[in-house]
């Protein structure tokens, strides 16, 4: 199921290409040598890291083979969690559309991994993608043979498109989310980035404002789509929580009035800003609590050290005490040290906010705090969620903060009415049903462009 494609559509000449390619190819490799110390390290203190293991590098387990031979195979990448909502939700509808093909799903790091098979129904193949060497991208797609690849957000790795467009397997992007940082950073490589755009079969963006940016990169205007934000479909209220988050609290003694303050997906920095605001809004609100969430759960060890360091009670989700503490004698935080629970946690907030908002160029998704109603405070580098942001600013649907001074008054002002608290949180989530149904026009323009493609490819040979 291949389109016909040009084998001229990347742009340059062939000896420009080429030493392209061959510096790439070194400056990867060398890279990748010197880094691999701190990227086992990071994996090691993730878990599971063994496991699989070789998918990274393009070697799959026969019974893996098994799988994906003789069958049309839809590639879809994942980089990580926080992709993986919007990944289950896009796998839901092509399954209905393309019930012929077998969907391979494929992520980075073992924590996404977790949440694919978790959230992905049994008949999904879940892999690792391999590291952008060209003999482990070769070995990928000699092995899976896919009709597509679908690459979800902003995940451009040189070795795969290359391969792809070599052995005629057409890409995809949905949901392309280039911020202006990142665009200038793409300007600035065009040489490099400028043909792996052109080779782009089809892109579907949110906003028509990302056409213009896009096409300036290297995009062909021809294959840019918009079809709006399909994160806004991807965040669905849960029908029933994975965990009893209100049980959890309730052992710990808190109760069902005292108002909860929520740091979800945050990024270092973050937890400080956040225990001092709480610190200084205690004394006139001592049942208030904290719970923070950090992006990357093998850093709780470390938040708890330093929210420690500042004068709280610190109780680790995993480890919870075994005696009620006494939550009035002295300020307490959670930390939720697991993965896959933000959104329990959040169906008990009264007001979230939205980690990596303090970091440059940052910013998390505000979209699943909102479909559960809850008031939503962000801070002022939300640039990778420019557009969705956009959107309930101007419904005034959640509170974007410049300093840690503004985010300490807009908390106390949420703390102070109730009311206002809870209106927000009717705003955040009617935006997020107003937007709704990009999921579904992006389904339909992925199923329609692969009908169009015939014959299927010839696989890449080792």
């Amino acid at each position: 199921m291949s389109k016909p494609r040009s084998k001229t559509r990347s742009a340059g000449s062939p000896a420009l290409n080429a030493t392209v390619r061959i510096g790439y190819q070194l400056l990867f490799t060398l890279l990748l040598v010197l880094a691999s110390p701190f990227l086992l390290i990071k994996m090691m203190r993730r878990g599971q890291w063994r496991e699989d293991f070789g998918q990274r590098f393009g070697f799959y387990r026969p019974e893996l083979i098994a799988r994906v031979t003789g069958r049309e195979i839809l590639w879809l990448n994942a980089v990580s969690v926080g992709e993986v909502n919007l990944t289950t939700e896009l796998v839901t509808r092509l399954k209905d559309r393309l019930p012929e093909m077998t969907v391979v799903v494929s992520t980075t790091t073992t924590t996404g991994m977790l949440e694919l098979k978790r959230r992905l129904p049994d008949g999904v193949v879940r892999i690792y993608y391999p590291i952008d060497l060209q003999s482990a991208v070769r070995r990928a797609i000699a092995t899976l043979r896919p009709s597509a690849i679908i690459l979800i957000e902003a995940d451009f790795w040189p070795n795969l498109l290359w391969e792809a467009q070599a052995a005629e397997v057409p890409v995809l992007l949905v949901n392309a989310l280039i911020s202006e940082r990142s665009a200038r950073s793409y300007q600035r490589l065009g040489f490099l980035f400028g043909p792996l755009f052109a080779t782009f079969d089809q892109v579907f963006c949110a906003d028509p404002s990302d056409t213009e940016r896009l096409v300036s990169l290297g995009f062909r205007p021809d294959g840019v789509e918009v079809v709006g934000h399909p994160k806004f479909d991807a965040a669905q209220p849960p029908a029933k929580p994975q965990r009893d988050v209100r049980c959890l609290l309730d052992s710990i003694g808190l109760t069902h009035t005292a108002p909860i303050l929520l740091g979800g997906s945050t990024h270092a920095g973050e937890e400080s800003i956040l225990a001092r605001t709480y610190l200084a809004l205690r004394p006139d609100n001592p049942d208030l609590f904290l719970i923070i969430v950090p992006r990357h759960f093998e850093r709780s060890d470390e938040v708890a050290r330093e929210l420690a360091s500042l004068g709280l009670s610190v109780i680790l989700r995993t480890t919870l005490p075994t005696k009620v503490p006494d939550l009035a004698a002295s300020p307490c935080c959670l930390v939720v040290n697991t993965t896959g629970e933000l959104r329990d946690f959040y169906g008990e907030a009264d007001i979230v906010f939205v980690g990596k908002s303090f970091m440059p160029g940052g910013g998390q998704n505000p979209i699943e705090p909102a479909i559960q109603g809850k008031a939503i405070l962000t801070g002022p580098k939300m640039g990778a969620f420019r557009p969705i942001l956009t959107a309930f600013l101007e419904a005034n649907a959640l509170l974007q903060v410049q300093t840690e001074t503004e985010l300490e008054a807009s908390v106390r002002y949420l703390i102070d009415h109730p009311n206002e608290r809870k209106a927000l949180g009717q705003r955040a989530r009617a935006v997020v049903e107003a937007n709704q149904g990009a999921l579904e026009r992006t389904a339909d323009g992925i199923a329609g462009r692969l009908r169009a493609f015939r014959p299927r490819p010839t696989p890449a040979v080792l």
